[in-house]
């Protein structure tokens, strides 16, 4: 926490000093500036409000006047001629001189501003010009001393300094504060992260905020969920796995030491061997679905899509069924409209409607029905396939499509079910571009419904993954 919150507030510390240090020197410049500028407007309209009397009475009484009016204030008054003779001074100013050489042309009417430089100069003064019909007769020299100007300066920087420390205290309180309250969630965020790196998928982070603090949080919250059920459903399929392997594994084993170590007679050795060869059968089925739902998962499954004649393909499909329903005593129907035509690859669509009709197989009782419509919607085709049977609880329905989800756990095995025939039934069809939607009734039976584009879609509507 410190170091993350030591660097965000340096970094704060440092924007905000070099901003405030940029405005205290402007507005201190601009302070002094104008204060100067007040200082020399005074003294300026003072001169000229001495040169106004001087030009009504031009005379001693006037000039002792002025310099009595001058002598207990802080200006200084010096009054010459035109040619630079000194007439009356409140205070000498040997510097008069040097500076009547300087002038430089025609003095203006309103005056002038002869010496401005108060941090140098011991006095800032400025000349007015007296004039007698519309000739210069003299001149109106005023001074004022620099100490008061350095006294008030002084106290300026004095306020200034008050204000910097004080706003400076204030930054890095503020700093402290903002530091924190960022660095803080950035901080459960790090290390809700690690603890995700140590397989930690218990993360709780407050999400309150709508700012992108929050929205990082809330990603990194949903990750940590989505990692956490990963783990879940990795374990279930690896225990999964496991138990279907060993099943089969270990009826092989067992009636193949039976008829190695023991001396059957001939209906007993082959009951065994079928038993061999049904568990040989179901393994190799398990091995092939975990085989190709490997492929899906790493996008290398070969989806290699023709021109299907649906109502050829369907017939096609009930001859091949058609035995197996009539044996176990289930009405076998099916319906397709002629001329429908789906872009799709044959091998993995009947894959598809294997596995669906082999659940409807297994879960139907005699006398009960399974059928197989096809029909289009615009440019919808749609397979709808239909039995009577048991159904699934409403509670299953959201999860058939998980490896290795079975409905009924304790029967699974007598049914015959390795809980992958419909996870590889969502993935084929989303890999055909398609949707499937199911709805279940307990004793009223199943519906599953295949969407997919038809063939006069564009084909660049159709997902390819390879």
């Amino acid at each position: 926490m410190r170091k993350l919150s030591l660097k965000l507030g340096i970094i704060f510390f440092i924007t905000l000093f070099c901003i405030e240090t940029f405005m205290m020197f402007f507005l201190h410049a601009s302070l002094t500036n104008s204060r100067v500028e007040e200082e020399l407007a005074s003294l300026q309209a003072r001169g000229n409000s001495h040169r106004t009397i001087l030009e009504q009475n031009f005379n001693n009484e006037t000039l002792a006047h002025i310099v009595l009016m001058e002598s207990d204030e802080s200006t200084d008054v010096v009054v010459t001629n035109h040619q630079g003779e000194i007439l009356a001074s409140s205070q000498p100013h040997p510097e008069i001189r040097d500076m009547f050489s300087k002038i430089d042309g025609e003095i203006p009417y309103k005056g002038r501003v002869l010496q401005a430089n108060w941090q140098e100069a011991k006095a800032i003064a400025t000349i007015s010009p007296i004039k007698e019909q519309q000739t210069t007769i003299g001149y109106v020299f005023m001074f004022q001393h620099t100490d008061s100007i350095h006294a008030l300066m002084k106290r300026l920087n004095k306020h200034f300094l008050i204000v910097g420390i004080v706003s400076g205290l204030v930054t890095i309180a503020v700093i402290i504060v903002l530091s924190k309250k960022l660095a803080k969630p950035l901080i459960q965020m790090k290390e809700a992260t690690l603890n995700m790196s140590k397989g930690d998928f218990t993360v709780d982070l407050s999400t309150n905020s709508k700012d992108e603090l929050g929205d990082l949080a809330n990603a990194i919250q949903l990750l940590s969920n989505d990692l956490n059920h990963l783990r879940q459903e990795r374990k279930e399929f690896l225990s999964s796995i496991a138990h279907e392997l060993r099943t089969p594994l270990t009826f092989i084993k067992g009636y193949t030491d039976i008829l190695a170590k023991r001396d059957l007679i001939e209906q007993d050795r082959q009951k065994y061997l079928a038993i061999i060869i049904e568990e040989t059968n179901r393994l190799s089925r398990l091995i092939k679905d975990l085989f190709d739902l490997a492929k899906m998962d790493e996008n290398s499954f070969v989806i290699e899509k023709q021109c299907i004649q649906l109502h050829s393909f369907i017939t096609s499909m009930e001859e091949k069924l058609h035995p197996a329903f009539q044996e176990k005593g289930i009405y076998f129907d099916v319906h397709c409209e002629k001329g429908l035509l789906l872009w799709a690859d044959e091998a993995r669509l009947e894959q598809i409607l294997l596995n669906l009709l082999n659940n409807a197989l297994i879960y139907c009782a005699p006398g009960e029905t399974t059928s197989v419509t096809v029909k289009k919607n615009k440019d919808v085709i749609s397979i709808i396939v239909k039995d009577t049977g048991k159904g699934i609880p409403a509670e299953d329905v959201p999860y058939i499509f998980e490896r290795f989800y079975r409905v009924e756990k304790s029967r699974s095995r007598a049914l015959g079910g390795s809980g992958l025939g419909l996870a590889i039934v969502k993935e084929l069809v989303e890999a055909h571009g398609g949707k499937v939607k199911v709805s279940s009734e307990i004793n009223k039976g199943t519906t599953f419904e295949l969407l997919f584009k038809g063939v006069e879609a564009n084909e660049d509507y159709f997902m390819h993954r390879r």
